[in-house]
């Protein structure tokens, strides 16, 4: 089973934490990700051929490796407290820094995770440790025009619509439209999301 992080990480609540993968997580890593496959598949690019493989998560833990060493990408996996299982994990990409201090996120649930509310409570934990202790100033996403669930944790969590992409992603082996989204780290202040962390965001949808 996972480690759990100190009581006093940032990205740790009383439902839920953050942390970034290891080669300890692989079996639940495939697992949930195998019994999840038909839910996620249409929400993201093509699975590789070895994408469950050891082989295949040693080549994405080298990248998310690489990606952190350098800057570009903060990679996460979400654990439940209760029983440090694994149910579902949010990467922070395209991080630019300079006058533009702003990246991307990106998020995936396992489906007998879904809809309990679990993305809501992780987009929120992850924001303020995104504007306070990285130095953020905009944090974007994007999601496909028929994600309904998608849309909503965003909106929970501050993200105001900006308009809509064409052929933005290649999603499942399609040029697809995405819905463009983005939070400031001024509008969690102005509207008091900032808090959330607290758990004050309830469990259902």
């Amino acid at each position: 089973m996972p480690t759990p992080p100190p009581h006093s990480s940032p990205l740790s609540n009383a439902l839920i934490y953050l942390r970034h993968p290891s080669k300890a997580d692989y079996n639940q890593w495939a697992c949930l990700r195998a019994a999840s496959a038909d839910f996620l598949r249409p929400w993201e690019p093509l699975w590789g051929a070895d994408d469950l493989t050891p082989h295949g998560f040693r080549r994405r833990l080298e990248q998310y490796q690489k990606d952190r060493r350098s800057g570009r990408a903060l990679p996460f996996l979400i654990f439940r407290h209760e029983d440090n299982r694994l149910i579902g994990g949010i990467n922070v990409s395209n991080i630019r820094r300079g006058i533009c201090q702003s990246a991307s996120i990106g998020y995936w649930m396992g489906e007998d995770f879904a809809g309990h509310g679990y993305m809501t409570r992780t987009v929120a934990l992850l924001l303020p440790y995104l504007f306070d202790h990285q130095g953020l100033h905009r944090v974007e996403a994007a999601c496909l025009p028929s994600n309904g669930p998608s849309m909503a944790v965003l909106q929970k969590c501050g993200f105001q619509f900006e308009g809509k992409a064409r052929s933005y992603l290649c999603i499942n082996g399609n040029w697809e439209d995405h819905l463009l989204y983005s939070v400031l780290r001024s509008d969690l202040q102005t509207s008091g999301s900032h808090f959330s962390t607290t758990g004050s965001f309830p469990l259902h949808p």
